[in-house]
């Protein structure tokens, strides 16, 4: 069955990409990012079409600070979808990441070819109304997207374009039963959601050699109120286990900082943000994983943690549940509840053959189900459907 896909979007669109390659399935990759950095994905440059100039024009302003960064974001994410509007005609089947495909979407509607869109999170009504509920909660201002009536799509601001691509995509596909769930619930019908779990790298991700007896605790991520930081603090400084630390590994958001200065210590240490080269070392120092985010689709860091070997800790709202078993690789805890996340690391605190037990188990289950090739095929058994469906 050959079937032609472009794929427009950047970063995990390159994993997605490099799969329909491998399959015969890429027509278009439409990116911001430079040819010469997509091809070590294995994409061949004559399938990879480079809006360079959007990327730098970003990078650039953001640095003299002209515009807030999400608001340069959004005009990177337009100019995206504007420039994949040309080549949905070469196509039977786009697939667009959110806030990057509405232009690509109405073309591809023109057209009649099919468009799916990727939705790396929960819907974004949800995602708005959980995070401004945290912000109120923790005491910070809440800065939303205004709603407001227009008369044109180019000036829709990203929450409304968001809600445009969700109800004008044939498809949306997602990573995991909370995000399926959370669009069901703002009135997405089922049949129009795909679900498939993202991957992880087995040659990038693997357990290397501990080298210290301390017991550790590591988050990998933003470190953000979204990412449930205040609880993972609150919980680890409380419990006060001897000989233990808490890695917090990733770019910290500034709003945060009187938090992580309340929980100042010795046993909690700010990493920052790392190469993704160097993380596979930074899990492998650690025992056990946790994400404790009010907000996340599927956080594939969970993945990659699990691949090094860590069982995981995580809340109900980071899809862990695509990957984790209870009491056999980890143990999946509510949003929130620092008492459970303070109960979990003392198990595994205190039983130290269940960390080994549970990580190798971790481990067997990337292993047997989450590598990028698994997403692949999943994918791809997905657009044949699709494809055997509509033409």
């Amino acid at each position: 069955m050959k079937i032609n896909v472009s794929v427009v979007g950047r970063f995990h669109a390159f994993n997605l990409a490099a799969e329909l390659e491998k399959r015969g399935y890429l027509n278009k990759l439409i990116t911001t990012h430079p040819k010469f950095k997509v091809q070590q994905w294995g994409i061949p440059k004559n399938k990879i079409v480079s809006k360079l100039s959007l990327e730098i024009y970003k990078r650039y302003v953001e640095r003299i600070g002209v515009f807030p960064r999400n608001k340069l974001e959004n005009i990177a994410q337009r100019g995206l979808a504007k420039a994949a509007s040309k080549y949905v005609t070469e196509a039977d089947i786009c697939i667009g990441w959110s806030g990057n495909s509405l232009e690509a979407i109405l073309q591809a509607k023109n057209l009649g070819k099919i468009f799916i869109l990727e939705r790396g999170s929960l819907h974004y009504n949800y995602q708005m109304k959980i995070i401004r509920d945290e912000a109120k909660k923790q005491g910070f201002t809440f800065f939303s997207p205004k709603k407001r009536l227009v008369h044109s799509i180019p000036n829709y601001n990203h929450w409304q374009r968001e809600l445009l691509e969700y109800e004008l995509s044939d498809y949306i596909s997602v990573p995991s039963q909370s995000v399926v769930d959370s669009f069901l619930e703002y009135g997405i019908p089922e049949s129009k959601l795909i679900k498939n779990p993202y991957g992880v790298d087995l040659y990038e991700f693997y357990p290397a050699k501990k080298e210290d007896d301390i017991f550790r605790v590591i988050h990998c991520g933003d470190i953000s109120l979204r990412k449930g930081i205040p609880y993972l603090l609150q919980a680890f400084s409380e419990l006060n286990l001897e000989n233990s630390e808490l890695w917090l590994v990733g770019p910290i958001d500034p709003r945060i900082n009187d938090i992580l200065n309340k929980y100042q210590n010795r046993n909690i240490v700010l990493h920052g943000a790392k190469k993704q080269s160097d993380l596979y070392w930074y899990y492998s120092q650690c025992d056990i994983f946790c994400l404790a985010s009010i907000d996340d689709g599927l956080a594939m860091v969970q993945a990659q943690a699990m691949a090094c070997q860590l069982p995981i800790i995580a809340t109900e709202n980071t899809g862990a549940a695509e990957l984790v078993e209870p009491e056999k690789n980890g143990f999946i805890v509510p949003i929130r509840d620092k008492e459970a996340l303070k109960e979990k690391i003392s198990y595994f605190y205190q039983n130290r053959e269940e960390v080994k037990r549970m990580g190798k188990a971790a481990k067997t289950t990337i292993e047997k189900g989450f590598s990028w090739g698994d997403y692949g095929d999943r994918y791809s058994r997905n657009l044949e459907k699709i494809f055997s469906k509509h033409f």
